[in-house]
């Protein structure tokens, strides 16, 4: 039962906040299939992956120096924020090689990032929820495990992960080799380098004290990254006015169409306007940032084919939306 309730908790409030992360995504939604492999690979992949290799590292920082408090510091401090990024960054970076199609702006990079992290939190939650929360001090532990996991620090791991989205996105908006080779490994070594940083941090205070001023460093960081975010969307609100006043001009879609698609809700409230009308808006988003790609970048990966192609299909759903 215990095992249950921690499983209950340790992914569902990971789905709600993917739900949200999804959400944010304003004007150019990413595909839901593309986000649940991100997830799954974030619970499997990178959270298995780092259970054992952690495990492993810690065994044998042990073995060498013969002290347990070398081997939870070395582990926690220096061996997992690389093992746990590296792992969760591999899948953003999939989907950077395989679907760069799909990685049409910055907030895409973070979409992919905290999606990712969420995932991996999920897994790495039901753990610490069973095991250090009801294995050592019952369902008061259990629940005091919650509320840390799932409230206190829930967004740590898509908020570390998302520095790397960002990484792949600038080299994927960015014609300059330097910068595409560049920019995925300093994403990288962000995440690691905060990663690292709240793992040691609380650790060296100690205590309730260490916990909650390194919870308020990390909540300052959320605030600094949603920040950031709500600026992109304005950004990408700018890419959608901008690129699809040509569309209007020339008929494609109407005057009252065209302020519909610059609108925040749009996306939301579509869904309850049918199918149609909802990939009519889906449509004109991805339109406007293919438009601005090959502005910014000519036509890489077939640009001005997939402008045409998505023109058409507006314009046989232009009639139907509402």
């Amino acid at each position: 039962m215990a095992f249950l309730v921690s499983l209950f908790f340790g992914f569902v409030p990971m789905f709600l906040y993917s739900a949200f992360v999804y959400w944010v995504d304003r004007y150019e939604k990413e595909p839901k299939a593309l986000l649940g492999a991100a997830f799954f690979w974030g619970v499997v992949i990178a959270a298995g992956g780092a259970f054992i290799i952690n495990t492993m590292f810690g065994m044998g920082i042990y073995i060498f120096t013969n002290s347990e408090a070398a081997a939870d510091f070395g582990t926690t401090s220096i061996v997992a924020p690389f093992v746990e990024e590296i792992l969760k960054g591999l899948a953003v970076g999939i989907v950077f090689l395989m679907f760069r199609k799909e990685f049409d702006s910055v907030l895409d990079g973070i979409i992919y990032g905290g999606i990712v992290g969420l995932g991996f939190a999920a897994t790495e939650n039901t753990l610490y929820i069973y095991r250090n929360g009801y294995l050592e001090g019952g369902w008061g532990g259990l629940f005091l495990l919650v509320f840390i996991r799932v409230f206190v620090v829930g967004w740590m791991h898509a908020f570390f992960t998302a520095f790397t989205g960002i990484g792949f996105a600038i080299a994927r908006l960015n014609r300059n080799i330097l910068i595409k080779i560049a920019a995925p490994f300093v994403g990288l070594g962000i995440a690691i380098s905060i990663h690292a940083f709240h793992n040691t941090f609380g650790g060296l205070i100690g205590g309730l004290g260490g916990l909650a001023l390194g919870s308020l460093l990390d909540w300052f960081g959320w605030a600094i990254m949603l920040g950031f975010i709500i600026w992109l969307i304005g950004y990408e609100r700018g890419i959608v006015k901008r690129q699809l006043v040509e569309e209007m001009n020339s008929g494609l879609i109407s005057p009252a169409q065209y302020q519909k698609a610059l609108s925040p809700w749009t996306l939301t409230t579509t869904s309850l306007s049918g199918r149609a009308t909802s990939r009519f808006y889906h449509l004109c988003g991805e339109l406007a940032h293919k438009k601005e790609q090959l502005k910014r970048l000519g036509d890489e990966s077939g640009n001005t084919a997939r402008i045409e192609a998505l023109r058409k299909e507006l314009a046989t759903l232009a009639p139907l939306a509402r």
